[in-house]
């Protein structure tokens, strides 16, 4: 007599089905690895832009506290708006003033420098030298520069002080940068700033 087991087998829509369910887990996976990957990647790059505008502002903050009158007689500060600053200031520790010049453009804030040069002494336009300052800068309509006169912060009424009094009056800067590598995520931009007190103008210490 013969005997028939019953031998289980997996059927096509069984294999179907299973290799369905399996490629939804992996596309899952992937889609989380690279989210994952993505989100490092930002932090990283967040990290570094952050970290770069810290250093640019401490930059600023160091050559601005020492400005002083060009080497051709101009006064300390030539150009003073909301996102561009010229002034004079001896950076590289040579006993010259260096014409130096913050300034933003699409998005990054840049560094101008000229050498005092020629006889009669000048600083040609022509001589600068523009290096990269702080990317992804997200100020748009916020000043990265902000004036204040001598008797700031007792002085609310005439501060921060109007572009036609700026170049006379100004005796303390703000400096301030919003940083964003995807303005358009989250999170919101990281913010930087820091005062510095021009020492050849203060009046008030």
């Amino acid at each position: 007599m013969i005997i028939f087991q019953n031998q289980k087998g997996v059927t096509l829509l069984e294999a179907v089905v299973s290799l369905t369910i399996f490629s939804m887990l992996m596309a899952a996976l992937y889609f989380f690895y690279t989210q994952g990957m993505k989100i490092q990647q930002f932090g990283s790059e967040q990290q570094l832009a952050v970290e770069s505008a810290r250093k640019g502002i401490k930059e600023i903050v160091k050559e601005l506290r020492e400005a002083a009158a060009g080497d051709d007689g101009s006064y300390i500060i030539t150009k003073a708006d909301d996102q561009e600053i010229i002034f004079f200031s001896d950076i590289d520790s040579d006993l010259y003033a260096e014409r130096v010049r913050y300034f933003l453009e699409d998005h990054t804030l840049k560094k101008g420098v000229i050498e005092p040069d020629g006889e009669p002494i000048g600083y040609s336009d022509l001589s600068e030298s523009i290096t990269n300052i702080s990317e992804y800068v997200q100020n748009n309509d916020e000043p990265i520069f902000t004036y204040y006169n001598g008797d700031y912060p007792g002085d609310t009424i005439n501060n921060p002080l109007p572009t036609p009094t700026r170049l006379t009056e100004t005796k303390l800067i703000n400096v301030y940068l919003e940083i964003n590598v995807f303005p358009e995520r989250a999170p919101s931009n990281i913010e930087i700033d820091s005062d510095v007190q021009i020492r050849n103008l203060k009046n008030n210490l």
